[in-house]
């Protein structure tokens, strides 16, 4: 028996729970919030992992299904191919493939079906993420889905399900704040930047340090369209790699000092262990400038620059300290944004299960709708060379119209009582009388019937 792992589903979205047991969609979690990084390594899959494991799941474990593996999580969804299906066949096939050992219970989530669909909208929409807000998780959904619909491992009702995570994200970025403000040290110093400079396409940047926080604040300088980069590492290689990724140059290191009268923002993220650049050099190397202004980023640990260079003329500086207090407040504003996104999510699961609710009744509609159709198209055929074929087409017209209203309130209203999921036995019992009623059970896949055969019987058409 699946245990449920969201006890406090909204009340908005009480009515699923009287047929969501109908809907079999299982999944499992690995992520930042239950297993250590080691693990989540571990068990990552590549895009090309991926296309070698699904056929591994397909047919086997799930008739469809999904997997989504990112730096921080790696989730499998699927609709089990047979009723005795458990956790325990799903990880066999996991550590076979991707020999993990030791994985203990309490390191994987278990999901299934209300609460499959609630989490993967939450993930889709950021507020899951290790960063909260992050919009690269969104793109990564949609990837994952489309691998499996490129290798028919996606169905109907997942691609419905996909498709509303993947509204749920963008409403998450449009309609709410989640994803704005800087939550990353190197993102916040680029951000100040751009307040201290209104426009960057004229400015020249220096980036001193080729490491992961040098590589970001690279990233988003080119992102934001600065004029000039530069790159300067100790390892020539990795500064070459860095700077062939930001269309950069690249100031030897050793020569680096001569150059930072050059640059109008100096942005330092090395492990150097004590200052790169003292305030007699930046003081005399700023004499150059002729007064220009300077921003200076200091985002290692330890520093790489005398913090002293702070009171120099024309110096706007800034530490890990200053900026990570404007990491904190923007941290704070995304979190204050979840109960809009959870609001969200809620609409939109709403309208998922109004649709998944209403399948059991379509098939019975339209029989219903085929049925009535055929009356009509057998009576208009009697009179057809009777009347003139003007009046004829007149005829046909106020028959169409006729049926359209006739069933236009049953057909609503089933719709109605299976969307809201009030109570399942009202749909069984009306579709039942709906299909006792007009006998739509023996009414032949090609649709001919005869409805005149005198004794108040249909009776198939004899072509």
């Amino acid at each position: 028996m699946f245990v449920d792992n969201n006890q406090h589903i909204s009340k908005n979205i009480s009515f699923v729970l009287l047929k969501v047991t109908k809907m079999n969609l299982f999944g499992i979690s690995i992520n930042h919030k239950n297993s250590p990084l080691e693990l989540r390594e571990n068990i990552h899959l590549t895009r090309n992992e991926i296309v070698e494991f699904i056929p591994r799941l397909k047919g086997s474990l799930f008739s469809e299904g999904v997997i989504i593996s990112t730096c921080n999580r790696t989730e499998i969804f699927g609709f089990p191919q047979n009723p005795g299906f458990d956790t325990a066949s799903l990880i066999n096939h996991i550590t076979e493939y991707k020999p993990v050992k030791g994985i203990k219970h309490e390191q994987l989530s278990k999901y299934f079906s209300c609460s499959a669909v609630r989490h993967l909208l939450t993930v889709a929409s950021g507020i899951d993420s290790m960063i909260i807000g992050d919009s690269q998780i969104l793109g990564q959904v949609k990837e994952a889905f489309e691998i499996s619909e490129d290798m028919d491992f996606a169905g109907a009702v997942l691609k419905r399900v996909f498709d509303t995570a993947i509204v749920v994200g963008k409403r998450a970025i449009n309609e709410t704040s989640i994803g704005e403000g800087a939550v990353s040290v190197s993102y916040a110093a680029v951000q100040v930047v751009e307040k201290i400079f209104s426009s960057l396409e004229k400015k020249s940047a220096l980036v001193i340090g080729a490491g992961e926080t040098g590589e970001l604040a690279a990233i988003n300088l080119r992102d934001k369209g600065i004029g000039r980069i530069a790159l300067s590492n100790r390892t020539f290689e990795r500064a070459e790699i860095l700077s062939a990724k930001v269309h950069g140059e690249i100031i030897p290191f050793q020569n680096l000092k001569e150059h930072l009268y050059n640059f109008d923002i100096i942005i330092s993220a090395t492990s150097a262990g004590n200052f790169l650049i003292s305030y007699d050099e930046l003081k005399e190397e700023l004499k150059k400038r002729r007064g220009s202004p300077v921003v200076i980023m200091d985002i290692a640990v330890p520093r790489d620059i005398d913090p002293q260079v702070k009171n120099l003329e024309n110096v706007f500086y800034h530490d890990m300290d200053s900026l990570q207090i404007i990491v904190d407040q923007n941290l704070q504003k995304r979190k204050d944004q979840i109960p809009l996104v959870e609001k969200v999510v809620i609409e939109e699961m709403v309208e998922f299960f109004k649709w998944y609710n209403a399948l059991d009744v379509v098939p019975t509609i339209k029989t219903m709708r085929s049925f009535f159709e055929e009356i009509r198209n057998d009576e208009l055929e009697k009179i057809k060379n009777k009347i003139h074929e003007e009046d004829f087409a007149k005829i046909e017209d106020m028959t169409r119209r006729m049926i359209g209203r006739l069933l236009h309130n049953p057909t609503r209203n089933l719709k109605k009582i299976a969307e809201t999921g009030a109570s399942m036995n009202d749909v069984i019992t009306n579709t039942i009388i709906l299909k006792e009623l007009f006998n739509l059970d023996n009414v032949p896949s090609n649709g001919n019937i005869n409805f005149d055969n005198g004794n108040g019987n249909a009776e198939e058409k004899k072509e």
